[in-house]
């Protein structure tokens, strides 16, 4: 009860009696539904009032003041009151932020606004200007555009959430547990360890365990980010939420629950998400500092024209002019500048095929000096293919070769059969009619085909059946080293050669690397493929630090370990065993290609497939935070010039005030400048192909900063 009173007194909501772990599947959270809501209740009342309060008369309505009014005291109250609760928070806490600026700029425009419409010949005669200006307008400008930019960080945060959901999804919700010679299906949440589980061909694997009897070949992508399946055998273990090929077998359960791989890392995208640290953002930074300064303002101005002043009506002029400083220093443009320029940036990234998930990314990719990129299906196409026929002397041609391996693989499920059969399709090859097949799990397969026993798969499976392969040995480790993987062949028990499949480098990745380089980013290639193969690969792109061998946390645990060297570390990948190291790093980009969990834990998603949009992403996303920092800074400088001018600084040395018509043109210009400078991102597009990055210059800061 005191936790929930400490929560309240901060100016949240504290939800109870949820369970823990990731929320269940919900196409909106509270917060979202709720700020949309508000959202489009206030702009229903408040874009009439803004049309009626730029158009200055010239819709000569009858009672236009009282309409600006009636319509504005919804937008103040429901769109509004979000921002007066956290101000008044804030307050209480002796601190303020940009909300604390919202609610002043808003309210003083709206209470000055309410007394000259209720009291005007008060407020005109101590203005010397007749009938009184209103600002109903600014009032619901501002709690409309700054709901907008709170809605759109609000979207992009539940769409981050949804990884967890995703993988918790990945594990089968049930078992099929063999206890007493019999079979039967029961949740998973059930199974206990070292219970005893039959998994069959295309199946998911409950739960992490250890295989007794069968063999199979198992996707393991989730864990190691690996295209190829990996053989099993009795003895092997086997992980939760793999799944299964053609092979049956039977396992021992020798991990449930929290303590399977997939809660661990589920567990490490969930701390990545919570445990960074949110970006301070700039607004609340000054807003800070601007506050109380304009408080201070007002006050001095209310009191110097209160003592100083000698002519007529001294109280309502110290007042009018105090009101103009709380006005003048009202956010209109400020509420404009950050999410003018995300909706720009994010749509004109939309249009090249570039996804950026609100003002964070924009913030954090600012500051990136090391890029990290996954191998298989971010640097490589992510699906095996034929790269060599290889056939000794005395042995059949290729063609013919490739033929009869075709053949016989057309019967299997395999994905090494996939890439056979493509090479096949692609040289136009009839296949022949396969008897006799036998496929072995984790070996290879044997086949009748055109009069001829073919044998393929690995060495150890055609030296079983009686093949000398001495022949193919040492072409096999020499592809081997290349990171291929070898298929070799047999007929009627004679070597007749070997296939070499692998997962090829996409065409755009050497010149992508280049780029990244050439604008001064360290490039570090992080996968759970075996030294070798990764090594080859990042010789053929030019990467020279490579981490290889890495399971999903230690793929975390690397990201961690760059940013507590200092680096600001962007994560490419396209698996769900790079969801963690996605969460954690500073920025996440996940190719289109990839896993709906990868996507949903990355920041910004290309996609399009292929690497050639990484370098204008790092660029869009660095454009539109320099827009935003830009629009912030005119947005304040034009309220710091503009206080003393509504303070009357200039009054004793030219007996002029600042007008209010003045002040509101000044208001809107500064809108009008903020949104011209955003827009300016629609211009942004490759001046070469594959976009640009410059370099980031750290010595280039803003006067504002």
């Amino acid at each position: 009860e005191a936790l929930g009173h400490a929560v309240r007194d901060a100016g949240y909501e504290l939800a109870t009696g949820e369970a823990p772990g990731p929320a269940p599947a919900d196409p909106e959270d509270r917060e979202t539904a709720d700020l949309r809501r508000r959202f489009i209740i206030s702009a229903l009342f408040g874009i009439p009032v803004i049309a009626l309060g730029m158009s200055h008369g010239a819709f000569h309505i009858p009672g236009d003041r009282v309409i600006q009014l009636v319509l504005t005291l919804p937008v103040l109250l429901f769109g509004g009151g979000l921002f007066y609760r956290r101000a008044w928070a804030a307050l209480r806490h002796r601190t303020s932020n940009m909300n604390s600026l919202v609610a002043l700029g808003t309210g003083a425009a709206f209470l000055y606004s309410l007394a000259a419409t209720v009291a005007p010949d008060r407020l005109g005669d101590a203005a010397g200007a007749g009938l009184p200006p209103v600002y109903f307008e600014a009032t619901a400008a501002i709690i409309v555009l700054v709901l907008f930019g709170n809605l759109l960080e609000a979207r992009a945060r539940r769409t981050s959430s949804e990884a967890l959901r995703r993988l918790a999804s990945l594990q089968p919700p049930t078992a099929r547990v063999v206890a007493d010679g019999e079979e039967r299906t029961v949740p998973v949440a059930e199974v206990a360890v070292g219970q005893i589980v039959q998994v069959r061909p295309g199946e998911a694997v409950p739960l992490d365990g250890q295989i007794l009897d069968g063999s199979t070949a198992i996707d393991e992508a989730m864990v190691t980010g690996e295209s190829l399946p990996v053989a099993k055998s009795p003895g092997d273990p086997v992980t939760g939420a793999t799944i299964n090929g053609t092979g049956a077998f039977r396992f021992r359960v020798t991990r449930t629950g929290e303590d399977t791989v997939l809660h661990q890392i589920l567990r490490l995208v969930e701390s990545a998400q919570t445990s960074a640290a949110p970006i301070q953002r700039l607004a609340d930074r000054v807003s800070a500092v601007f506050v109380p300064a304009v408080l201070l303002a007002a006050l001095a101005t209310f009191l110097g024209w209160l003592f100083l002043y000698g002519g007529d009506h001294r109280l309502a002029t110290a007042v009018v002019n105090a009101a103009s400083v709380l006005i003048i220093a009202c956010p209109c443009a400020m509420g404009l500048a950050t999410p003018t320029a995300i909706l720009v940036g994010t749509t004109r990234g939309a249009e090249q095929g570039i996804l950026i998930k609100g003002g964070e990314p924009l913030e954090a990719a600012g500051g990136i000096d090391t890029i990290v990129l996954d191998k298989t299906g971010t640097l490589t196409l992510g699906r095996p293919r034929l790269t060599e026929l290889h056939v000794p002397a005395g042995g059949p041609d290729a063609g013919r070769l490739l033929q009869l391996l075709a053949s016989a693989e057309a019967l299997s499920e395999h994905p090494l059969a996939g890439a056979v059969l493509a090479a096949a399709g692609e040289r136009r090859l009839d296949l022949l009619p396969a008897t006799g097949f036998e496929a072995r799990p984790g070996f290879g397969l044997t086949a009748e085909v055109g009069g001829s026993r073919i044998i393929a798969g690995t060495g150890k499976l055609l030296r079983s059946e009686g093949v000398d392969t001495t022949v193919l040995e040492g072409e096999a480790r020499r592809l081997e080293a290349l990171g291929r993987t070898v298929i070799q062949v047999a007929l009627d028990r004679s070597p007749a050669g070997l296939a070499a499949v692998a997962d090829p480098i996409r065409e755009e990745a050497a010149e992508t690397v280049r780029r990244l380089r050439q604008a001064g980013l360290r490039v570090v290639m992080l996968t759970g493929d075996n030294q070798a193969t990764a090594r080859t690969v990042a010789d053929g792109i030019g990467i020279d630090e490579v981490v290889a061998e890495v399971l999903p946390r230690e793929k975390h645990a690397t990201i961690r370990r760059l940013q507590q060297e200092g680096r600001k570390v962007a994560m490419v990948g396209d698996g769900i065993n790079d969801a963690p190291a996605l969460a954690q790093a500073d920025l996440g980009i996940a190719v289109g290609t990839g896993t709906d969990v990868a996507l949903a834990a990355s920041d910004i998603t290309l996609v399009r497939p292929g690497l050639t949009a990484i370098v204008p992403a790092l660029g869009l996303a660095r454009q539109t935070r320099r827009v935003i920092r830009q629009n912030l800074g005119w947005a304040f400088g034009y309220n710091i010039l503009g206080i003393p001018l509504a303070a009357g600084l200039l009054y004793p040395f030219t007996g002029w005030l600042l007008s209010p018509v003045i002040a509101s043109a000044a208001m809107a210009a500064s809108s009008v400048s903020v949104v011209g400078n955003s827009l300016r991102l629609r211009r942004f597009g490759p001046r070469e192909p594959g976009g640009t990055l410059e370099p980031e210059k750290k010595t280039e800061e803003t006067v504002l900063e």
